[in-house]
């Protein structure tokens, strides 16, 4: 009887061992059913009707994650530092360059953020210095009608109008790209190649019509891009801002229109073969007045931390992408410094 009572006890202890190793093989299972879960249903709203594949280019392949300029070593690991977030919690601070050769990015241009969970802190600008190259040195591609008026040579105001629908095509199809519509770019980029070689304005109005339409109606752009990167008027004029950025008054999405809408214009007056001039409107570059004290693209640089400050991190290329800052220009002499000369 005492043998058989030990038996029985022993036979529940094993028992209730087996319940509880199930019941924690149970609970580590749903855990990781929670966390695998999180990451399937992530981003894929936006993108069903227009093919849009956004969120990874958005975040441009990047999170920080590598460990650059962080402080701190556990066992030979880096760590981050750790500051206040904005909502009073001590979070990783992590040191996280963009640029200067990603794909769909301005070229030559590096943005050294800190970042705190998915939202930007900090902002420091840099610029790759720009290589030598076999053309004057105060002319930039884009802006090159412009400043081979202010040189002294004849241009017509359709081949400014050419060059000003091609910078803006090709504004665009970084943007769409960025925001993830990469058949949207893909087209944007093949209408900027026909702008380039030559095609004529009926060709060009032809082309740039079904654009302009399908991304204005496009209301998951529109949610993509709606209040990013906020800049008011009077806030741009104040910086020197002067080119799309200035007329748009407002967010990513209204600069995108306003490129839309120059493009539409342009494409129609490529084929006019009056002479430019550098009086009023028509000494606005792709980015802004050429005839300015700085290249257009400074200003735009200059406004870019504040607009990218306290954003999240998925939002940044977005914006960068909005404004198309052009580095090449900061090593071009303004066109009014060649009237003046």
């Amino acid at each position: 009887m005492h043998r058989a009572h030990e038996a029985h006890e022993a036979h529940e202890a094993h028992e209730a061992h087996e319940a509880h190793e199930a019941h924690e093989a149970h609970e580590a299972h749903e855990a990781h059913d929670e966390h695998g879960g999180h990451d399937m249903h992530g981003g894929d709203e936006a993108h069903g009707d227009h093919d849009m594949h956004g969120g990874h280019d958005m975040h441009g392949g990047h999170h920080g994650h590598a460990g650059h300029d962080m402080g701190g070593l556990v066992d030979g690991l880096p760590m981050a530092d750790r500051a206040d977030d904005r909502d009073g919690l001590r979070l990783d601070r992590l040191h996280v360059p963009l640029g200067p050769a990603l794909a769909d990015w301005p070229a030559g241009l590096i943005l050294r953020m800190a970042l705190q969970g998915d939202v930007v802190q900090e902002v420091t600008v840099e610029t790759v210095p720009v290589p030598p190259s076999p053309r004057p040195p105060s002319w930039d591609f884009w802006d090159e009608p412009w400043l081979r008026t202010a040189a002294g040579e004849r241009v017509s105001k359709g081949d400014a109008a050419r060059r000003l629908c091609a910078a803006h095509l090709d504004s665009l199809g970084r943007f769409f790209a960025v925001a993830g519509w990469a058949d949207m770019a893909a087209r944007t980029r093949y209408v900027r190649d026909r702008a380039l070689a030559g095609a004529d304005a009926a060709e060009l109005t032809s082309l740039v019509r079904p654009l302009i339409r399908r991304a204005e109606r496009s209301w998951t752009l529109r949610r993509l891009t709606t209040g990013l990167g906020v800049l008011r008027t009077g806030q741009a004029r104040h910086a020197g801002v002067t080119g799309p950025a200035l007329v748009a008054d407002g967010d990513a999405h209204s600069r995108m229109l306003v490129w839309l809408d120059a493009v539409g214009r342009s494409a129609a007056a490529c084929d006019d073969t009056e002479t430019l001039d550098l009086d009023g409107a028509e000494a606005i570059g792709p980015r802004g007045r050429v005839d300015g004290p700085v290249p257009p693209s400074q200003a735009l640089l200059d406004v870019l931390p504040g607009l990218l400050e306290g954003i999240e991190f998925a939002c940044a290329r977005i914006i960068v992408a909005s404004l198309d800052p052009d580095p090449d220009e900061l090593a071009h002499v303004p066109a009014a410094g060649m009237l003046h000369g």
